[in-house]
């Protein structure tokens, strides 16, 4: 009778294993390249993937200003947050968002698909996002992902 035994790893096992990413976003749809981000910093994309665990990789993204909104989102989506103050409600349209924060975009894009509390915390700072074409993680040698 054969016996299959699933393995679940440690902190220490998984940040052993971790990798680097680099992703460029010049004409991608940002809902499908938030998935994929999401997917690579939570580690499903692994064999060895615990879902209690932080056993993800890093990813770079590049070229963040040049992502896409499909349908009339770039001028009816609203971004809302609040100053802490009684009535400080702010809310900015995507391409108000898009020409003054882009990464700002992308990282709540990607928040919304990874868990809430400590663990989520932990894995969205494994995510560095450029406006640019150029980053500062070259002597990691990320590898190129493709959506």
């Amino acid at each position: 009778m054969l016996k299959q035994k699933s393995s679940w790893l440690t902190k220490e096992q998984a940040a052993d294993q971790r990798g680097w990413w680099v992703l460029d976003l010049e004409n991608q749809v940002l809902g499908r390249a938030a998935t994929k981000i999401a997917s690579v910093l939570r580690g499903k994309h692994k064999p060895a993937f615990t879902p209690n665990v932080d056993c993800g990789d890093f990813v770079v993204v590049v070229n963040a200003d040049k992502v896409k909104l499909t349908g009339n989102k770039v001028s009816d989506k609203p971004y809302r947050r609040h100053t802490g103050y009684i009535g400080g409600l702010k809310e900015t349209t995507a391409d108000k968002m898009l020409a003054t924060h882009p990464d700002r975009v992308i990282r709540r894009a990607v928040w919304g698909m990874l868990p809430k509390g400590p663990l989520g915390r932990q894995m969205i700072k494994k995510l560095k996002i450029y406006s640019g074409n150029d980053h500062s993680h070259a002597a990691q040698q990320p590898r190129e992902l493709t959506l």
